[in-house]
């Protein structure tokens, strides 16, 4: 991923801004994505904030019917960068005790990989579907009930599970009125 030098930006008063082009490839979730977009970055008192809206692809899996499918992500990234050494001098300065934060190398550079890396797996569903309304896997036979119909018998209704199925709320038994609660 690109590396950005912000030597000049950090000599810059607060407030002073810088905008780039992203057009990169980083390694997500073990697998190299294309990223394309802007970052803005802007001067603070404690560092650079690095503000970007990041556009990619990833191929999933549907965690229904097993098929693969594209997927589209946008990382939203905002964060703060700390230097670690003066611009002017070169000495040592002390990183804020936040864990985790990210920081501009003895060279004034930023390198926003691990960002990206972090935001990206954030991105990604925790049970990816290939579409809202995807019918799964036959649980029977296999075939995937998005692309035919499977001639296996209606699996029977366990009885141990009857008192249970009484209790499903319709639309209307939902109702305050009918629970027995009032505002």
């Amino acid at each position: 991923m690109e590396q950005l030098n912000v030597s000049q930006l950090l000599k810059s008063s607060i407030g002073s801004t810088r905008e780039y082009e992203l057009n990169g490839v980083v390694d997500i979730n073990d697998c190299d994505h294309t990223l394309l977009g802007r970052v803005k970055l802007m001067r603070t008192n404690r560092g650079i904030l690095a503000t970007a809206s990041l556009n990619t692809e990833s191929e999933l899996t549907c965690s229904r019917c097993l098929s693969p499918f594209d997927y589209p992500l946008t990382l939203n990234i905002e964060e703060e960068y700390f230097p670690t050494a003066d611009v002017v001098s070169g000495a040592s300065l002390a990183l804020p005790d936040e864990p985790g934060c990210f920081t501009i190398d003895e060279n004034s550079i930023i390198n926003l990989t691990e960002a990206i890396r972090q935001y990206g797996l954030l991105a990604f569903p925790m049970k990816p579907l290939c579409r809202q309304d995807c019918a799964g896997l036959c649980p029977t036979c296999g075939v995937n009930l998005n692309h035919a119909q499977c001639d296996c018998p209606p699996v029977a209704k366990d009885h141990r599970w009857a008192e249970l199925s009484k209790l499903v709320l319709t639309d209307t038994d939902a109702s305050p009125m009918k629970q027995g609660g009032t505002d």
